[in-house]
């Protein structure tokens, strides 16, 4: 309902799950004054929605602002809330940080129900599988999720129960690295310079209709690193590799100071230099609740027909 990095107000957003307002700040506190004014406004607005504040400002963006009797239960009151026909499971407060369902990508999930029915899609840093699910909505023939994060894919599944999917998702607990250079056929040795790997699945080579690549900012194991700014290459080699000939990858980034253009001539010279060319590409445009009026969206996505 908010997007304060192009509405006036950065590091402040406002959104919506079925009955709760969240409401949260990344770079400074609100001001109680300025809180009690945003509860007052959407109270008036949205009367008998819940309203929690999560102060994300401080070092590495814990959740630190107390909540009163009453407000803190609601915040971990377990939710159901609805998209696309899809529903998700929802709370304002959970062991981790982030929401469980990050709603400026809604834009590529609505392109992913259309692209589904009857193909193989591969969910790279699924999180909570939210592309995953919407692809077995939506009639694909084959879903596989990966995340290193066994707290994320419980939610997943749970999330997968909650709907009347067309094919049963799976899975995969896995560092992204791993599963895609052997998804790919390159394979993941069990000792890297005569040092053991930690453990990973064994998975046998296969490549999708659909790879759809949400990596975080910056992520680093023994596996590989994540490093949007400096070395998407990195990361989207390997995906692209796990994308059949003639399929479609999906690729996401969601630094705002990473240049547009800039990452898509990244991209290209990359797909190259694999010899697996871009035959055609796609802008997914985040939807009317996130604005942008110089054109310029902090989320950036993809979609390449390779």
């Amino acid at each position: 309902m908010f997007h304060g990095s192009v509405e006036g107000a950065p590091g402040l957003t406002v959104d919506r799950y079925g009955d709760l307002i969240l409401v949260q700040s990344f770079h400074q506190p609100l001001s109680a004054e300025a809180r009690a004014e945003a509860e007052a406004f959407y109270a008036s607005q949205l009367p008998g929605l819940d309203f929690v504040y999560n102060d994300r400002s401080q070092g590495n963006s814990r959740i630190n602002n107390p909540l009163p009797p009453g407000v803190l239960e609601k915040a971990h009151m377990p939710r159901i809330a609805t998209e696309l026909g899809v529903s998700y499971r929802i709370q304002a407060r959970h062991a981790g940080q982030d929401p469980w369902l990050f709603l400026d990508a809604r834009a590529a999930r609505r392109r992913v129900m259309r692209e589904a029915q009857g193909k193989s899609l591969l969910n790279l840093f699924a999180y909570t599988c939210g592309t995953g699910l919407v692809a077995a909505m939506a009639g694909a023939s084959h879903v596989v999720n990966v995340d290193f994060a066994e707290s994320s894919l419980s939610i997943g599944k749970e999330n997968a129960r909650l709907n009347e999917l067309a094919v049963r998702p799976r899975f995969v607990k896995s560092d992204a690295f791993a599963a895609m250079r052997q998804y790919s056929g390159l394979g993941q040795p069990a000792r890297v310079r005569g040092k053991p790997m930690p453990p990973f699945p064994i998975l046998e080579a296969k490549q999708f209709d659909i790879v759809y690549l949400d990596p975080p900012r910056y992520a680093k194991s023994p596996f590989g690193v994540v490093d949007l700014v400096n070395d998407y290459p990195g990361v989207f080699k390997p995906a692209l590799l796990c994308t059949a000939e003639g399929g479609t990858l999906i690729c996401c980034n969601n630094v705002a100071q990473v240049e547009r253009e800039a990452w898509l001539d990244q991209l290209e010279r990359s797909a190259r230099k694999a010899g697996r060319p871009i035959r055609e590409m796609e802008w997914i445009t985040p939807e009317a609740d996130f604005p942008s009026p110089d054109g310029r969206h902090p989320l950036k996505i993809a979609l390449l027909r390779v």
